[in-house]
């Protein structure tokens, strides 16, 4: 082959690759336009007021709306006895949230610098920021007390799915009484077994609280098995209970947890059922939905439980009986990150 062959050879190369990355290009910011522009048949939402304060009048859910337009990854808000109906924008936009009491915790990109980065944002009731914290890695769990008082969430530091095994995470708990950040829940002393335990390959994530605000569930990774850990925010201890639990979620009354566990049998990439735990006697019950979610549900009261599932517009929110009885039921169509208030 001649010099002159290799060099158009060559030429064309380069050009074809040009090519390819400029359809790229254009197809993503079409694909980004795409997302702006309002979906046929979608949910009414206008732009108004939204409050994280309690209120006794009307129960209301506020939740990251996924609805394709200029207010898609707005915190929205509709009565919770009319999920279907119109919604009301804040202007606000969130990864993940969660709120209580009055308080709310914002898992956000911050597009103020170069390179995509995190933060995580507390608001008050009125949704304006009290104070930020950057983040390590990419949002994915969220919660807030029940008082209101404490705020945890997880990031993703290495890989970004809970279905594989090669992941790893960082969990932070936040005293807003006390102004003070635990930025891993890595740096608290570990009980495995009744004994003492440390590994360079523990992971936390899914951080529920109790109402007491000093005792919380969550989950702990080590040794390619995942456990149920109480925790204790004064001694800065956890302490595992049960194996097989990830994602804990503590009932209003202080009962039961709901969580995913690994079925086996099902797909690596579907692995998981939702699960109730009777935390008196450590009973195990499976709940009606049948699918694989990979979500840290939200109690709508003693009965109920919440959970997303992917949609055709990013996710949708569905609803099951938290004994095991009934059906799953859609509650809530491009929409996540719900919070139950009033």
């Amino acid at each position: 082959m001649t010099l002159q062959r290799r060099i158009l050879i060559l030429v064309s190369a380069v050009v074809l690759l040009a090519a390819v990355g400029v359809l790229a290009v254009v197809r993503a910011s079409s694909r980004a336009e795409e997302k702006n522009q309002t979906q046929a048949g979608g949910p009414q939402i206008s732009r108004g007021e939204v409050s994280l304060a309690p209120d006794g009048a009307e129960r209301r859910i506020v939740f990251r709306n996924m609805a394709w337009g200029p207010h898609r990854d707005e915190l929205a808000t509709v009565p919770a006895t009319a999920p279907q109906g119109p919604r009301t924008a804040s202007g606000v936009s969130c990864l993940r949230f969660h709120s209580a009491a009055g308080t709310g915790i914002c898992l956000q990109a911050d597009k103020g610098g170069v390179q995509e980065s995190y933060r995580a944002v507390v608001l008050d009731a009125r949704l304006k920021e009290i104070s930020a914290h950057p983040l390590a890695g990419i949002p994915t769990r969220a919660r807030v007390s029940p008082g209101g008082h404490l705020v945890a969430w997880t990031v993703f530091v290495g890989g970004d799915s809970y279905a594989g095994t090669n992941f790893s995470t960082r969990t932070s708990l936040l005293d807003l009484r006390t102004g003070k950040l635990d930025a891993s829940l890595e740096d608290f002393a570990i009980r495995k077994d009744g004994k003492a335990y440390r590994n360079a390959d523990v992971n936390f994530w899914g951080v529920t609280f109790a109402a007491d605000e000093r005792t919380f569930y969550a989950t702990l990774a080590t040794g390619g098995q995942t456990h149920l850990v109480r925790g204790d925010l004064a001694e800065r201890t956890v302490t595992t209970l049960r194996e097989n639990l990830e994602c804990p979620s503590l009932s209003p009354d202080g009962t039961r947890l709901v969580f995913k566990k690994r079925v086996p049998g099902l797909s690596p990439d579907a692995p998981w059922r939702l699960y109730a735990l009777d935390l008196a006697s450590m009973q195990e019950t499976p709940l009606a939905e049948e699918r694989s979610v990979d979500d840290q549900v939200v109690w709508t009261d003693d009965k109920t439980v919440v959970y997303s599932l992917p949609g055709d517009f990013g996710a949708d929110l569905y609803a099951v009986p938290a004994d095991g009885s009934g059906a799953a039921t859609p509650l809530m169509a491009s929409a996540l990150a719900p919070a139950f208030l009033g």
